[in-house]
């Protein structure tokens, strides 16, 4: 597992240039709401221009770790970096650096897509003379052109979903942090919405940390992925290298089935299976998530 920061010294002639600084990256990251301590020590570290997947159960630590990392959670200095600007002490050089698709639905449903979209390049201070252009790039890159001036509340929940990657998208961001983006959408508009995020990062060479539970989805479109259990990472690698590491604990058991590698969702279960029933989240993040579902269903 990578934990270190970025070489970023000067390189000596004939070296070529130095590495960039990981885009993210966490060292011994804590947060606590009272008593319970919902990331304990994390490290992570994410490359620049990867996709990298977060994943885990309902009260894992995935979100609060999202917020720690943009901001919206309050930090201890040196804890965590993107692209080498401290969290705790650059927090606005951080925030230019981000999008941010919450969880939670953030389009205005009384507003146009393209007032949504204007709204947050207003909010992430895109230069005036800049914002129409940059609105209307936001909503062409998401497919959402035609669609533009008709009011949210008549958007179906794959285009809500895509409005809301076009609010993100339209300050141009280093970093675009998903948690949960295809919460309670159909395998189509699933797909979708992938399909133009990856659009625009093979253009931009954008970064993408994302939060899912859909395994499916974070084999498909993740670089690689870490498994987040009671707030600390218990794997860590691409889909591939997870699975076989399990096949190999099988084999070595005597109870491998064949040559045929275990899915991501059998190593999620072996690593969060039994604390499943007892790490299923609060209240308030249950009502949130069925809101979230329905009202994009």
């Amino acid at each position: 597992m990578r934990t270190d920061p970025a070489h970023t010294l000067p390189a000596e002639p004939g070296e070529g240039p130095p590495p960039l600084p990981d885009a993210v990256l966490t060292s011994g990251l804590t947060y606590a709401f009272g008593e319970r301590r919902a990331v304990d020590g994390l490290d992570l570290a994410v490359a620049p221009g990867e996709v990298f997947g977060l994943l885990g159960p309902n009260g894992a630590g995935k979100t609060t770790a999202i917020r720690c990392v943009t901001t919206l959670l309050p930090v201890p200095a040196d804890r965590v970096r993107v692209f080498g600007h401290d969290a705790a002490k650059e927090r606005m050089a951080v925030r230019r650096l981000l999008g941010y698709v919450p969880q939670q639905l953030s389009a205005d449903a009384g507003l146009t897509g393209r007032e949504n979209v204007s709204l947050f390049a207003r909010v992430f201070d895109v230069p005036r003379r800049e914002r129409a252009e940059r609105v209307a790039q936001a909503l062409r890159a998401v497919d959402l052109t035609d669609a533009a001036d008709r009011l949210a509340k008549t958007y179906s929940g794959g285009m809500i979903r895509r409005l809301e990657l076009a609010q993100a998208l339209v300050s141009a961001p280093r970093l675009l942090v998903l948690d949960e983006p295809t919460i309670g959408l159909d395998p189509i508009a699933r797909t979708s919405v992938w399909e133009h995020i990856n659009a625009v990062r093979r253009a931009t060479g954008m970064t993408v940390l994302v939060t899912t539970h859909s395994m499916d989805e974070a084999d498909q479109y993740c670089d690689r992925v870490a498994l987040m259990h009671r707030g600390r990472i218990h794997a860590l690698g691409t889909s591939h290298e997870l699975r076989a590491a399990l096949w190999e604990r099988l084999r070595v058991a005597g109870t491998a089935e064949g040559d045929t590698l275990p899915t991501l969702e059998d190593v999620f279960r072996d690593v969060a299976g039994h604390g499943l029933d007892r790490q299923g989240g609060d209240f308030r993040d249950v009502r949130s998530t069925r809101s979230t579902a329905s009202r994009l269903g």
